[in-house]
């Protein structure tokens, strides 16, 4: 009884025994069928001809290549949990982990047209080979072996899902084909970025998805803070309380959690986590819920953890809050992509010179205390279409269909002599996600409270329900 080893040579452990040919020979009898559900399709499958026909019409001739990106290694043998590349599942409609490796090829087929080819990793056989031998990939392969990872589809339900032609990625011989591909053509990676900017109504319905979920995380954590606030990392326990929301409702988190406790409020993507929660101090909480079609929210709220604000912090807060009202109203159609951010920062410039911090309302130097814009676009990425040239979007004006945030916040470092002591340490930011619509803006996060008194009655009716 001889030991063997597959012919595509399984990724497996060095601490994995070896295969007798017996055992080869018998994990491949009487395995039963399990096909696919003939009705089986990814979600955006309607979509998805017309986003690669308007992309096609960007680059006729020309072979594009998009892939879906590679697992990438966390520690010796334990991958980093895999997402799609965003224009790869923008032009597939396949948003899953089992998508590593896999490449959509458009191939010229006119002088005007493109054919879409995936390359995909199909299942592993379950049967004896041709010639004798034995696949042995489907139980001993780590990576990507059916009974380790989950089953994959065959080419022929592939094809069924997506309604794009298959092929198998050995076919590729292990590297991509010649062509224009994102990573390494700024002008294919900037088409992909543009031809997202305006979503269609299917998206914007996953990305409200995305926010009723969100807001649903964020009742969760302050229904836990009672408990939050006894434990000596209480900023861990918001990420997970939250964390477990996004991973019940759908693929995870758009981004990693900022749970930011007192002064580390102050510190723009604080994402350690690692502090304690003080009940005279505020928490800014920043995290958004991604579905499993790999839209994200993107809303923060800073929390008074005593269920009450300070006099200081609700001046504070007011101001960031009037501030964010400002860069809201400004949002319509044809309006300049930087006017809402320029509202914004106009109130808060005004606000920090009747403080007295600023000698005058002029000028850039507000920007000690609000360190980044005020919002962005949103969508597939938490930062979505950030490689869109300058003109279609820094540049550009708003259109009916976009997504963003508008964020303002203050952050007054606990070390800047240039405040008075009272100011300290305080770190306040109030996000919110809107569409743009034919007649201003819609409020997509509603759900959540905005004013002080509406935060405060909120927290203390969801705190006295977490403490019973």
């Amino acid at each position: 009884m001889s030991d063997i080893t597959s012919s595509d040579r399984p990724r497996t452990g060095s601490h994995d025994r070896s295969v007798s040919t017996d055992l080869a020979r018998f994990m491949t009898e009487r395995w039963a069928p399990t096909p696919l559900p003939p009705d089986a399709r990814v979600a955006a499958r309607d979509l998805t001809p017309a986003r690669r026909a308007r992309l096609s019409a960007r680059f006729p001739g020309e072979r594009l290549v998009v892939p879906a990106g590679e697992l990438k290694v966390r520690s010796h043998d334990v991958d980093h949990r895999f997402r799609p590349h965003s224009a790869y599942a923008w032009l597939t409609g396949l948003t899953g982990e089992d998508q590593a490796g896999h490449v959509l090829v458009l191939e010229p087929s006119g002088p005007h047209a493109h054919e879409a080819v995936l390359y995909l990793r199909p299942r592993s056989p379950r049967t004896a080979r041709a010639d004798g031998g034995f696949d042995t990939a489907f139980f001993r392969d780590r990576r990507y072996g059916e009974l380790w990872v989950g089953r994959r589809p065959d080419l022929a339900e592939a094809e069924r899902m997506t309604g794009i032609r298959c092929a198998d990625l050995d076919e590729l011989g292990g590297s991509l084909p010649p062509g224009r591909e994102p990573s390494a053509d700024p002008e294919l990676a900037a088409a992909l970025s543009e031809l997202r900017l305006v979503k269609d109504a299917w998206e914007v319905e996953q990305l409200q998805l995305a926010v009723d979920h969100t807001a649903a995380g964020f009742e969760d954590v302050v229904r836990s803070l009672p408990r939050a606030l006894a434990h000596p990392r209480g900023e861990r326990w918001v990420e997970g309380v939250f964390g477990l929301r996004a991973r019940a409702e759908g693929n995870g988190l758009g981004y990693e959690t900022i749970a930011a406790s007192g002064a580390h409020a102050c510190v723009l993507h604080w994402t350690r986590n690692d502090g304690p929660l003080d009940p005279s101090a505020l928490l800014l909480l920043d995290a958004g819920v991604e579905t499993d079609t790999l839209y994200t929210a993107d809303i923060t709220r800073t929390l008074p953890l005593s269920g009450r604000f300070s006099p200081v912090q609700r001046q504070v807060y007011e101001l960031v809050l009037a501030a964010q009202e400002a860069g809201i109203a400004a949002l319509r159609p044809g309006a300049r992509f930087r006017d809402f951010h320029e509202a914004a920062m106009r109130v808060i410039a005004e606000g920090l010179a009747e403080w007295g911090v600023l000698k005058d309302a002029e000028g850039d130097l507000h920007r000690r205390y609000t360190l980044c814009s005020s919002g962005h676009m949103l969508g597939l990425d938490v930062h979505d279409c950030a490689q869109a040239r300058a003109d279609a979007y820094l540049d550009g004006v708003l259109e009916a269909g976009q997504v963003l945030t508008v964020e303002p916040g203050l952050y007054l470092q606990p070390d800047d002599l240039t405040l008075p002591p009272e100011l300290r340490g305080i770190g306040i930011r109030i996000e919110d996600d809107l569409v743009v619509t034919s007649e201003g803006a819609h409020l997509m996060s509603s759900a959540l409270p905005r004013t002080p008194d509406a935060v405060e009655e909120w927290m203390g009716a969801l705190m006295d329900a977490g403490a019973a």
